[in-house]
């Protein structure tokens, strides 16, 4: 018999099936047993008599009828006819994965990783983020992107500054990929419209909440803009379609979080870095200094004047001045000591950056020997 994906059972109702997947719990009243078998697809409850042996954790293959049942989780349960036990345990699960919350502390939960990613709430957070990642590559196909795949192991920093790792390459020293920028910039060249996909490492303080060694970098390049608020729009457009991406397909992993997708405007609010300072000290009491970027704190501020004022959960930051952005953006035309980069905050946290980049080969040498 072919297997079914527990994720198809709703249109087997009536027919026998065989599922394969993990005993998720084991539960007992009077003659009969309960257990919840967990695929990659999700879970079903199955019943059987009380004779069969089987443990939480065990990998098993069920044959049996699938009939509704509207107290069971999905509507549906399977009544087991046969088990058989594909891959037994040696011992007991150190914790309970059929609890809603596993409630383990980060030691626990990072020492038996294998185990503690097999609990449905934690595989959730790794359902979204491929969804994420998905939905960016989906829509920047549907802007007639290129992807491309570029170096990781570099002969030199890509971002400036002293936040990289250097590793051994035979008998030289590299360091690895702050981020893909000059490689993307070469690509416009090519294909005018690059994005890809991949790791970037940057050597900061790391056990905080805004900041990581390694991450998965989305990056984009284009070419042929106006301004910088062609980059502003596209960025705006590609947030708005991956974030409706998100709520239609993760909706289920969404529900175990309670969590609400923020509605993306079609037209993100954009303040000039000098503004945004002025309006936290006034309106909040909060003072940033002149020449420098926004802090953690100020991030924090900017995004709730943007929800008081523009009931937006994102905002643009543009205008950063020329000390704080790498050597290839723009400066701006109306003010030198700024530039056409901007950062993207959402709820206070920055999730993108951006810039019109040079262009021009004199003004581009000028800036690196600056």
């Amino acid at each position: 018999m072919e297997r079914t994906l527990i994720s198809k059972i709703q249109q087997k109702d009536g027919q026998n099936v065989l599922i394969k997947g993990r005993i998720l719990n084991v539960r007992s009243l009077g003659n009969i047993i309960f257990l919840v078998i967990q695929d990659y697809t999700g879970i079903i409850q199955t019943v059987f008599e009380k004779n069969a042996e089987v443990k939480m954790g065990e990998t098993v293959a069920v044959k049996g009828l699938v009939k509704k049942e509207p107290r069971a989780k999905g509507g549906y349960e399977l009544q087991g006819e046969k088990l058989e036990i594909i891959s037994p345990i040696t011992e007991d699960l150190p914790f309970d994965l059929a609890r809603n919350e596993l409630n383990l502390n980060i030691n626990t939960l990072l020492d038996q990783r294998a185990l503690s990613l097999r609990h449905p709430k934690v595989q959730a957070i790794f359902k979204l983020y491929d969804i994420l990642l998905k939905s960016y590559e989906t829509v920047m196909r549907e802007e007639n992107f290129t992807e491309i795949k570029t170096p990781k192991i570099l002969g030199s920093a890509t971002e400036g500054g002293a936040n990289f790792f250097k590793v051994k390459y035979f008998e030289k020293e590299a360091t690895l990929a702050q981020s893909p920028q000059f490689y993307k910039q070469i690509m416009v060249g090519v294909f005018e419209r690059v994005f890809e996909i991949g790791s970037a490492f940057r050597a900061e303080p790391h056990f905080t909440t805004r900041h990581v060694n390694e991450y998965i970098s989305l990056d984009a390049e284009m070419g042929f803009i106006q301004d910088y608020s062609d980059v502003i729009q596209m960025l705006n457009k590609v947030i708005k379609k991956m974030f409706e991406l998100l709520e239609k397909e993760g909706q289920p992993y969404l529900e175990m979080y309670k969590i609400k997708i923020s509605e993306v405007p079609e037209e993100i609010p954009c303040v000039k870095l000098a503004e945004i300072k002025k309006i936290i000290k006034k309106e909040y009491g909060y003072a940033i200094p002149e020449e420098t970027d926004i802090d953690p704190k100020g991030e924090s501020l900017a995004g709730k004047y943007a929800k008081e004022k523009f009931n937006s959960d994102f905002i643009f930051i543009t205008h950063y001045p020329w000390s704080d952005r790498p050597f290839y953006t723009m400066p701006s035309s109306e003010n030198s000591r700024e530039t056409y980069g901007f950062d993207l905050l959402f709820k206070g946290l920055e999730i993108a950056t951006g810039s019109q980049r040079i262009h021009t080969y004199k003004q581009l040498m000028e800036n690196m020997r600056k």
